[in-house]
């Protein structure tokens, strides 16, 4: 798992744009961008799958964490999955989603996928299962 973090106008979501591009060059699986807005729906390269939350009613923490193991099983070939504004999505503080990152590590170890999120924190304020992902 991989954790873009940093205060509200930091630069994450273009810098996760940037990412999910980079990596869908030599990716040798499906990449999937996950938000919750159409926004920057035309910042992805192509195979990137963009879906926009919103177009599917998920509104809090477990129906984030039941549509991300939607996307996992509907598709084996998922390489990478990313999530931008996960608190946002949830409707819940970062400090609340230990449930979802357990659940995500999870899927990284039995199905060999890969996250990568935004967190709307700085480093100090990560919670410490968050941390452990930062490089």
């Amino acid at each position: 798992m991989k954790i873009f973090y940093g205060s509200k106008g930091s630069g994450k979501t273009k810098a996760i744009i940037d990412f999910a591009n980079e990596t869908a060059k030599t990716a040798k699986g499906h990449v999937v961008f996950i938000t919750d807005t159409n926004r920057y729906s035309f910042d992805l390269k192509q195979p990137i799958r963009f879906i926009n939350t919103d177009d599917f009613d998920v509104k809090c923490e477990i129906g984030l964490r039941g549509f991300v193991k939607g996307v996992v099983a509907a598709n084996g070939d998922n390489e990478y999955i990313f999530i931008d504004g996960i608190a946002r999505i949830t409707g819940k503080p970062l400090l609340e989603l230990d449930n979802i990152f357990a659940a995500m590590e999870k899927l990284e170890s039995d199905y060999g996928v890969t996250f990568v999120l935004t967190c709307s924190a700085n480093k100090e304020e990560l919670p410490q299962f968050v941390l452990k992902y930062i490089d």
